[in-house]
């Protein structure tokens, strides 16, 4: 049953994050949408298995033509992109904030360093690849692709932490905590 349980969870979440990519504000190079949000409460719910799970079902279907990434979009070239580091960046950011909620049992203050952590994970993937893709020197790109983003990934975070800290009790109250 548990297993089960933790399958359907990963589904929500990939579909979560999935709407969450379209809540977004288009900017280029780098759309700002929400997704990071769903990405921190799957890994900080699900934990270091079944978070990262979620985000490679999003990917996986995104890549397979899904219109699951931002502005319905989606499709291999998503990925090879500029912004596709960035989105198979979720996959290690949910595992990375899994992997520390879990180690720290959920105590608030390690859901706010274990989200910094996957955020920091997956700017590194993201830039790097933006980088790579784009022909871009650090500096143009952590100002293109970063910094912009810090004010709304705090706000994430801050919103993250809260779901996080409550679905949990109410999860393992159930008998249905994934971690």
């Amino acid at each position: 049953m548990k297993k089960t349980v933790q399958l359907s969870f990963c589904a929500l979440f990939a579909a979560l994050t999935a709407v969450c990519s379209q809540i977004a504000i288009p900017l280029a190079p780098v759309p700002v949408n929400l997704a990071m949000l769903s990405v921190f409460v799957a890994g900080g719910v699900l934990g270091p298995k079944y978070g990262p799970l979620s985000q490679l079902v999003y990917v996986l279907l995104g890549a397979a033509g899904v219109p699951v990434f931002s502005s319905l979009s989606g499709g291999v070239g998503v990925l090879v992109g500029p912004t596709g580091g960035y989105i198979v960046g979720y996959i290690a950011a949910a595992w990375l904030t899994g992997f520390l909620v879990e180690r720290f049992h959920g105590q608030a203050r390690w859901i706010i360093a274990a989200m910094i952590a996957g955020l920091a994970l997956c700017y590194l993937l993201g830039t790097a690849w933006f980088m790579f893709v784009t022909k871009t020197g650090l500096a143009q790109a952590l100002m293109l692709c970063v910094v912009p983003f810090l004010v709304g990934d705090a706000l994430k975070i801050a919103v993250g932490t809260v779901l996080v800290s409550r679905l949990r009790v109410v999860l393992s109250k159930r008998g249905t905590a994934a971690v």
